[in-house]
C-alpha cells in the first residue's frame, strides 16, 4: 500500500488546488464578473472528495490533510448555498444594491444626498477590493484615498473628452484576469 500514498499525496494536492479555484470562481460569480454558477468544477471536486472518502489512509499527516480540505470545503459550500439561497429569494444585498441603483431617480436622488454618495464610494470601494481579491490581486496597497484618486482623474479626462461628467458613474470590471474600474453612461 505504499505505492498508493504517492497517487493520494497527489489527488490532495490537485483537491486543494482546485477548492482554491472553485473560491475564486464563486466570488467572481456572486460579484457579478462570472455569468453562471461554477457546477462543473464543484462537481469534480465533489467527485475527487467522494474518492479519497472511500480511500483507506495509512499516513495519518495524510488523513489529516484529507480531513482539513473536507472541512473547509464543506464550510465554502455552506456559504456559497447560502448565499445562492439568498440570490433565489431576492435578498442577497449586493443584487439589492444594484436593483435600487436601477431605479429610476436613483441617480437624482443619490446626487442630491450627500449620504447616498457616500455609501455608493463605500460600495464601489468594498466591490474593487473583493474584486482584485477574487482576481488574485495585492489589496495592501490600496486605499480609499487612493481609489478616489483615481477616480477624480478619471473625471478630470471625461470632463476633457466629453465637457461634462455628471452623466457618468463608475463600476468595477474584469479584464483580462485583473480588477478595472470602468466608467459608465448613468
Amino acid at each position: 500500500m505504499a505505492s498508493a500514498s504517492p497517487d493520494v499525496e497527489e489527488q490532495l494536492r490537485t483537491l486543494d488546488i482546485k477548492i482554491g479555484m472553485l473560491k475564486r470562481e464563486y466570488e467572481q460569480y456572486f460579484l457579478g464578473t462570472r455569468p453562471r454558477e461554477p457546477s462543473m468544477l464543484r462537481g469534480e471536486v465533489q467527485k475527487i472528495v467522494v474518492i479519497l472518502t472511500n480511500t483507506a489512509f495509512n499516513n495519518t499527516a495524510l488523513k489529516f490533510r484529507f480531513s482539513s480540505l473536507c472541512s473547509r470545503y464543506q464550510a465554502l459550500r455552506r456559504q456559497w448555498d447560502e448565499n445562492l439561497r439568498k440570490i433565489e429569494a431576492g435578498t442577497y444585498e449586493r443584487h439589492r444594491f444594484k436593483a435600487a441603483l436601477r431605479k429610476p431617480g436613483a441617480g437624482a436622488h443619490a446626487s442630491a444626498n450627500p449620504d447616498a454618495v457616500s455609501q455608493q464610494s463605500d460600495d464601489l470601494f468594498q466591490n474593487y477590493m473583493d474584486t482584485r481579491l477574487a482576481c488574485g490581486q495585492d489589496v495592501k496597497a490600496i486605499s480609499r484615498e487612493k481609489l478616489e484618486s483615481v477616480i477624480n482623474k478619471q473625471r478630470a479626462k471625461l470632463r476633457e473628452k466629453f465637457g461634462d461628467d455628471s452623466g457618468f458613474s463608475f463600476k468595477v470590471a474584469v479584464k483580462d484576469g485583473r480588477a478595472t474600474l470602468k466608467a459608465i453612461r448613468s
